[in-house]
């Protein structure tokens, strides 16, 4: 096949911290990308929110840098069928539908300054827990509706807006679409994430809607992961169809071929989030996880469920240490550094710094290092920073035990921080089962190129995808005895406790 017959598809792949443009063969391997880094507001401390127009900058940037690399490989920017998205979850934009433009920054999904109004919200529906029957959600400062609710109640703009008939709110997934090609949309994944989706029904939810004071005017209309939903209008890629849209853990899920009942992924990024596929019913925790959308690859496509546990600090520890406190210069110094230790040293660092996600849900908790002797050492905080993340994975991993009734044997692992083999064998250490990682690192941009391609034909099937997704892989297997592991396990059980009630 000559290079003017080959076929691409590009993924957006819109993160907390910065943005992407990857464009991948019909193989799946990337051909090229572009990073575009950007920094978050922090305005009082927990507030955490980002202009959406240099959001949709970024997005432009990426696009740019990576069809630039594109040409100069001897390719054709029309030879990019379709595009994906893929995005971080629970951000919240508002803006107005007459003018096209934001009526205030939008609000991150790790932002805490809704604590007071959760705990309100709590107050009015008698449990944190109240809709979870609906959404699968509690009642926390993560999710979207909380944060529509607190625009409504506190930004002037909004308001006006409101009165006007003319306030929209999105996930960025639907702020994007709706910039790049004029449709106000969202996917299932994305929706079920904002509290005011019905998980059975995939509609907005009137219970919900009238709770939080949202309008069902107001939000887009939901749509599966996998369809066009419209064609960009200029720019580099004018004319190509946006046909695929997944949260990015979601993505990433559907990057691993986590296709089957009993499959599970990690991944390790500014968050952690680790998703368990229930299959065609969802499974409602009674441990503290999420349950979630997991995909619907296409309209007519048998939607799959998840149970989800997120840990709110992963990589973004790395980097605090990194650029706040100087312990290390660049991230890929992390785990040489905890390699120059043989264990913690009885060091452990809860990383709290907005709270604890599952199972603990703990908003009060704060960041807290502790067991701090004259023996520690640079190297010691280094590690006890990489078990963190890993402690919290456990957790997650035997809540979803309980409420499954399955024991995992394999973890399929992604994201950042699985480049370390150090943090990938502590993981293995701590969890004692075997931790997969693949050769093609870039799981969540792979599943949204794959949802794209299925929903413009590039692919045809769920088979072909899995067989995509397939890739040679590293294994890492627990190197340390049972008594070792409890005896860590407790030590870290005991940190977590002084980490309470800060807030």
């Amino acid at each position: 096949m000559s290079k003017s017959d080959q076929v691409f598809v590009g993924a957006i792949d819109q993160g907390t911290s910065s943005t992407r443009f990857l464009i991948f063969d019909v193989k799946g391997q990337i051909v090229a990308s572009h990073q575009c880094e950007y920094q978050n507001y922090y305005a009082k401390a927990g507030w955490v929110e980002k202009d959406p127009n240099e959001i949709l900058e970024s997005v432009e940037t990426a696009v740019v840098g990576a069809c630039r690399r594109f040409n100069s490989l001897g390719f054709e920017a029309s030879q990019i069928k379709t595009v994906g998205i893929t995005n971080q979850r629970e951000t919240t934009v508002a803006f107005d539908i007459e003018t096209g433009e934001p009526l205030t920054n939008a609000i991150i999904w790790n932002d805490v300054r809704t604590k007071e109004l959760v705990r309100k919200l709590i107050d009015e529906a008698g449990s944190a827990s109240r809709f979870a029957s609906i959404n699968g959600l509690p009642i926390t400062t993560y999710f979207s509706a909380v944060k529509m609710r607190w625009m409504l109640e506190n930004v002037p703009e909004v308001q006006a807006a409101r009165e006007r008939g003319t306030l929209r709110f999105g996930t960025i997934d639907t702020w994007l679409i709706y910039k790049l090609t004029g449709a106000y949309v969202t996917d299932v994944t994305n929706a079920s994430r904002t509290m005011l989706m019905d998980l059975k029904t995939f509609k907005w939810s009137q219970e919900c809607l009238e709770f939080f004071g949202v309008k069902e005017s107001e939000l887009p209309e939901v749509r599966s992961s996998a369809e066009v939903y419209g064609t960009i209008k200029d720019g580099r890629l004018q004319g190509v169809p946006i046909s695929g849209c997944l949260g990015d853990q979601q993505a990433a899920m559907v990057g691993q071929s986590c296709f089957e009942a009993g499959e599970a992924k990690n991944t390790y990024g500014t968050g952690c989030f680790m998703l368990f596929n229930t299959g065609d019913q969802p499974i409602f925790s009674k441990n503290g996880l999420l349950t979630t959308v997991g995909y619907q690859l296409g309209p007519n496509a048998v939607p799959k469920y998840a149970l989800e546990g997120s840990i709110a600090v992963a990589g973004s520890a790395i980097q605090w240490l990194r650029d706040m406190v100087g312990l290390v210069s660049s991230a890929s110094e992390m785990g040489s550094l905890s390699d120059s230790v043989e264990d913690n040293g009885g060091v452990y660092f809860v990383t709290a710094f907005s709270g604890l996600f599952a199972p603990y849900w703990r908003d009060d908790a704060r960041g807290c290092i502790v067991g701090l002797t004259q023996y520690a050492t640079r190297g010691h905080i280094a590690r006890a920073t990489l078990e963190s993340v890993c402690y919290q994975t456990r957790a997650i991993l035997d809540a979803m035990r309980k409420d499954s009734g399955t024991d995992l044997r394999r973890l399929r692992v992604d994201g950042g921080m699985t480049n370390s083999d150090q943090a990938m064998q502590i993981q293995a250490d701590i969890l004692d089962i075997e931790v997969v990682r693949p050769e093609m690192r870039e799981t969540t941009a792979l599943g949204a190129a794959l949802a794209a391609g299925l929903g413009a034909g590039v692919w045809e099937s769920e088979e072909e995808l899995r067989r995509i997704a397939q890739s040679n892989v590293s294994a890492f297997w627990s190197r340390i005895t049972n008594e070792k592991r409890d005896e860590m396990l407790q030590g870290w059980e005991k940190a977590v406790e002084r980490s309470f009630n800060w807030a």
